[in-house]
């Protein structure tokens, strides 16, 4: 039996203040931490709620910073487990925004930082733009079963898309994972509709609204947001601000 409108709109209550308040506790650190340009409408602004966060600063920097796995198998994930800082990135395939990072910084950050081995980057899944990107996040993970996720990342991202076209179909997505090197294709299609697929992705999604992420893409830097498609500048510079701060 379907839950009662009130229950249900009380569920809906809870979960929108426990978001809100999570966005309260982010919206303050960007804004002690670290100012934002935000270009072109690269990310809107996680919104600032009215009542101060009850944690204490270093509360909430240790919260942030235990949200990086560090599992040294995520498949998800470049760079070291061990690495100094870890950058968490929070996107969408069909973001186009993300797709700019994808193409002009992140290889930049890879081969400045990653390669170094102060820098790690952990891939978080967190479809926002609809069925699409729902199906992009599930056939990530599923290339990631067989090694290829960071491959299928630059294919997806290799050009703009219109959200919700059929880009993302299953046969084109398909495509994509035969071109990033996937080998077994009936492995890759049963995974991507798996339920197993679908929690993961609900994992990433869930532990981005948790921290207040509402648009992509978001970014934390060890316990430093950096919100949108920023410039390689902006990330280095956090990136080194964090690295200092972990020594």
């Amino acid at each position: 039996m379907p839950p009662s409108p009130s229950r249900a709109s009380t569920r809906v209550r809870r979960r929108n203040r426990t978001i809100a308040a999570a966005a309260v506790g982010l919206a303050a650190i960007i804004t002690t931490v670290l100012a934002f340009t935000l270009d072109d409408g690269a990310a809107e602004p996680v919104k600032q709620g009215s009542a101060a966060d009850a944690r204490t600063p270093d509360a909430r920097a240790s919260a942030l910073l235990a949200l990086a796995r560090r599992d040294a198998d995520d498949p998800l994930a470049v760079g070291d487990a061990d690495a100094p800082v870890v950058m968490i990135e929070y996107s969408d395939f069909q973001c186009p925004y993300c797709g700019k990072f994808a193409r002009d910084t992140e290889p930049e950050l890879i081969r400045s930082y990653v390669d170094k081995g102060v820098l790690r980057i952990e891939w978080r899944n967190f479809p926002i733009f609809g069925e699409e990107s729902e199906q992009a996040a599930r056939a990530a993970w599923a290339a990631g079963r067989q090694g290829k996720f960071w491959e299928f990342h630059d294919q997806a991202y290799s050009k703009t898309h219109r959200k919700n076209t059929g880009a993302f179909s299953t046969d084109k997505l398909t495509a994509m994972a035969k071109a990033a090197g996937v080998t077994d294709l009936d492995t890759f299609r049963s995974d991507m509709d798996s339920d197993e697929a679908r929690t993961a992705v609900e994992r990433d999604r869930t532990e981005g609204f948790d921290v207040g992420v509402t648009s992509t893409p978001a970014f934390l830097v060890n316990e430093i947001p950096v919100l949108g498609a920023q410039s390689a500048g902006t990330f280095k510079q956090a990136i080194e601000s964090a690295a200092k701060a972990a020594q």
